[in-house]
């Protein structure tokens, strides 16, 4: 069981939804955390409601030097958690290429130059805990999903990667892979979402697994994951008949 008292967590993506979320339950747990995003009002908002220590540095994760500059304002920490996200609803029918490159800046790109400044330094000390939000909808293909499936099936890789480089050394890593959370993100959408979870209900789902040192990754809601999960032994023709529905 993870000891939480005196930590220090660097959480990017923390100006509302899941990111705000999960800092109220890692600060009432007794960790320091710092909050960043590129939004430093959201940020504070955020921050003047924690129970526990918290500090505000804003970071652009679309540019690395912001990412640079940022980690050196946040100086040494226990561990870093990747929430940041961007979500646009797209159909190949409906390409919009500003969007689909942000989807992929952000949620992919952004999470390797996060873990660029941050994975060397716990590399070196043997010390860390590295946590990624992926999805779903990265198992596998979807209708609609231009940009995002790909970028988050990319942060899973990244993920998975790690984990096979740092397996048995000091330095953690932990994937969660959730379904619908109910944010300004999956406002867009225009469909029926299942399972649809509130941001305090997924967050509860990542600080458990972030709880467990045998955890190496978590689907959540449970039931729904079963759909995506298994979905990747399906042939080709029955996956896409099943799912371009």
């Amino acid at each position: 069981m993870t000891e939480w008292i005196s930590k220090r967590y660097w959480m990017i993506g923390a100006s509302d939804g899941l990111g705000a979320a999960l800092a109220h339950k890692l600060s009432a747990a007794g960790v320091e955390v710092i909050l960043s995003s590129r939004s430093e009002d959201k940020l504070k908002a955020v921050a003047a409601e924690l129970p526990g220590r918290a500090h505000v540095v804003t970071v652009d994760v679309a540019d690395l030097d912001s990412v640079r500059r940022a980690a050196e304002e946040v100086g040494e920490i226990d561990g870093m958690v990747y929430t940041a996200g961007v979500y646009w609803p797209m159909a190949a029918q409906d390409w919009n290429a500003e969007q689909a490159e942000a989807m992929g800046d952000i949620n992919f790109v952004g999470a390797m130059r996060a873990c660029g400044v941050v994975v060397p330094k716990m590399v070196a000390r043997n010390r860390g805990h590295i946590v990624l939000t992926g999805s779903l909808s990265g198992f596998r293909g979807l209708p609609g999903a231009i940009g995002y499936a790909a970028s988050k099936a990319g942060v899973m890789a990244l993920g998975e990667s790690l984990q096979c480089d740092l397996f048995k050394t000091g330095v953690r890593v932990q994937i969660a892979n959730p379904g619908f959370i109910k944010t300004r993100l999956t406002d867009k959408n225009d469909f029926t979402m299942p399972f649809i979870m509130t941001p305090e209900e997924a967050a509860q789902e990542m600080f458990e697994m972030m709880c467990d040192d045998s955890a190496t990754v978590r689907h959540f809601p449970r039931i729904f994951s079963y759909l995506f999960r298994f979905s990747r032994i399906w042939p080709d023709w029955l996956y896409n008949r099943f799912f371009a529905k």
